[in-house]
Parts: C-alpha cells; sequence; structure tokens
C-alpha cells in the first residue's frame, strides 16, 4: 500500500468523476462553444455573486492573469511572505506583469489591516504605485491556516480608502469554507477578483477558475490567450469541476479530521519540536534539532508513506481524496513506531 501525503493534488479521478467527464457536451473554447465550460464558469461566478468567471489550466495562470487585470509594468503588490504568488510561482509577478512585491511579516501567511496601511508607498513618483493587495485562503506554507472574514473586511475598506485592487489566491478556499462555515457569497461580495483551484480538495485532474465582474474581466480572455491557455474541447476537464462542486466539497470535512488526528499522534512523539496549529488538511511540523529529517522522510518511505520536506527540519502532509481510512490507520501506527 502506498501512502501518497506530499500534496492534496496527488488525486486521481473517482469513477462518477471520470463517467461524468466522459459524457460531458463539448465545443471549441476558443470560440466559446464549449457547453460544459461555459455552465461551470457560469455556475462559479454565480456561487460568488459575479458576472463573469474564466476557466484555466493551473491556479498559477490563474493568479498570474489576475495580476496583470489589476497592475502596470512598474507597480508593487503587497502581499505576506509566505504567499504563492511571490514564493511558488516561478517569479512570475515579475516576468510576467512587470510588479514587485512589498511583503509583510504575517502570521502563517495571514496579516493585520494595519500591516496593510503601512506597506502602502507614499504617492512621490520615485517609489513604486501600490496598486494590488493579495491575500491566499487557506495558507498553503501556513499550515492551511484560515483568515478571519472580520479581518479581510477591514482590509477591503483600507483598499477602498486608498484605490487598490483586492485578489484572493483561493487555491484552497473550499476547505476553508467547510472549515469556518462560511459562503462563496462571502467572499465574493469583499474581493476584486478571485482564484478557486478544482485540483486540489476537489479532486479534479486539472482547472482553476478566475471570477470577477466584468469591468475588470474583460481582458482575462486575452491574457489567458497570450499567457498559452487557452484550451479547446476543454468541456471533458470542465465536467470534472462539475461534479466535484456536486459530490466532493462537503467531504473536505473528513480530510480535515484526519489531519488533526495525525496532529494529536505526532504531538505523543518525541522527536517532534513543534506542530503548526491544525485547521484544514495541512500538516506542518518540525522535527527535533538532533533528528535528521532525510533520514525520517526515509524510514517513512520505506513503509510506503511519501512525505515533502519544507527544509529547515520542517515537514508537511496533506491529507485529500485518495487518503482512505486504511491508510489513515496505517499512518498513524507507523508514526508511532518510526522512533
Amino acid at each position: 500500500m502506498t501512502i501518497d501525503l506530499r500534496s492534496d493534488t496527488v488525486t486521481k479521478p473517482t469513477k462518477g468523476m471520470l463517467d461524468t467527464m466522459m459524457q460531458a457536451k463539448v465545443g471549441d473554447d476558443v470560440f466559446r462553444e464549449d457547453p460544459t465550460v461555459n455552465e461551470l464558469e457560469v455556475r462559479i461566478a454565480g456561487m460568488f455573486g459575479k458576472s463573469d468567471a474564466l476557466f484555466f489550466p493551473s491556479g498559477t495562470m490563474a493568479n498570474q492573469t489576475a495580476l496583470k487585470l489589476h497592475t502596470n509594468p512598474g507597480d508593487q503588490v503587497i502581499c505576506d511572505k509566505y504567499a504563492h504568488i511571490y514564493n511558488y510561482e516561478s517569479g512570475g509577478a515579475s516576468f510576467n506583469s512587470g510588479v514587485s512585491c512589498s511583503l509583510i511579516d504575517g502570521n502563517r501567511g495571514m496579516f493585520k489591516a494595519g500591516q496593510v496601511l503601512d506597506a502602502i508607498n507614499p504617492e512621490a513618483y520615485y517609489y513604486s504605485q501600490t496598486s494590488l493587495v493579495e491575500i491566499e485562503n487557506t495558507t498553503n506554507k501556513g499550515g492551511g491556516a484560515c483568515w478571519e472574514l472580520d479581518e479581510i473586511k477591514k482590509i477591503r475598506t483600507i483598499c477602498d480608502e486608498n484605490n487598490l485592487g483586492f485578489h484572493l489566491d483561493g487555491a484552497r478556499i473550499w476547505n476553508a469554507l467547510v472549515a469556518k462555515n462560511e459562503t462563496t457569497k462571502q467572499y465574493g461580495e469583499i474581493f476584486d477578483t478571485i482564484s478557486v483551484c478544482l485540483s486540489k480538495g476537489l479532486g479534479c485532474p486539472i482547472g482553476s477558475v478566475l471570477v470577477g465582474d466584468s469591468e475588470i474581466m474583460k481582458q482575462a480572455i486575452r491574457i489567458r490567450k497570450i499567457f498559452g491557455g487557452n484550451m479547446r474541447q476543454a468541456g471533458y476537464l470542465a465536467a470534472a469541476g462539475l461534479y466535484a462542486l456536486d459530490n466532493h466539497v462537503e467531504r473536505l470535512a473528513e480530510d480535515h479530521k484526519k489531519a488533526k488526528e495525525i496532529g494529536e499522534t505526532l504531538t505523543k512523539l518525541s522527536i517532534i519540536k513543534t506542530i503548526e496549529p491544525i485547521e484544514t488538511n495541512i500538516v506542518i511540523f518540525e522535527l527535533n534539532t538532533d533528528v535528521n529529517e532525510d533520514t525520517f522522510v526515509q524510514k517513512l518511505a520505506d513503509k510506503g508513506i511519501h512525505i515533502i520536506s519544507m527544509g529547515s527540519n520542517k515537514l508537511r502532509m496533506v491529507t485529500h481524496l485518495d487518503y482512505t481510512s486504511t491508510m489513515h490507520d496505517k499512518l498513524l501506527s507507523t508514526l508511532r513506531k518510526v522512533i
């Protein structure tokens, strides 16, 4: 039995999802004639109370498109030092949009409204122009942490007062919604643009969607084309998204429960130094300094369990759709014995 906890992107489509994909009605999406893509876009836009949505091959491309929609070359984007757009998108912010990032020293990928205010550049011509605030919910590098909605609303107020755009990298927004019992409409009312991923917690083989209102989104399809993201009969992929929205959102609570149980087991191991608070499906923990992380990871790999290193003795596990109860029992048993 192989147990892959490196990421929630490792899942395979379920039988029900595959059947739905194979039965999808398709057309040429470059001509905007794929009925299933159109259905997915309309549905997700409506869920967030926005007028427009656009289907993308990846979350990175959706985020990069949003950055370009909100900024001009030379502008500055405010984000956390843990932000995916800064750490894990290959320098795309500078390469694609010619912008720099003003990094906030937040807590687990989250920051306060006052920190945003302090990060806004003065209007003097020799400063880069601050034009966008970006946040990530849940925070990947922050261990699946969920933002407080009240703090997000305070940041929205600062954006309004300073004429700044507000973008949400919602790669794992579905996890946050389930964990916090919040709604898509609540987020749609706050943000100008939101990217949502279908291939992480929802278990689709590919795909993200960018939502926003018509004024900000009118150039999105052109930018997607520039980035090489136009697809033809993409309805087979969009159908997976529609199936996931119907079948895979509420079950995220199971992933969260298993992640918390992993954390409880780790707290009992003498080799563990710290464990990040666990709210959703990501478990980040640090080994004691006298424990070699490569040896620890290899011991688990020898048992068919694969996790990922984050460096500096920090390790990560991510629960997901394909992580079964049987796998869970084996993992917990193995952790108790691995020392």
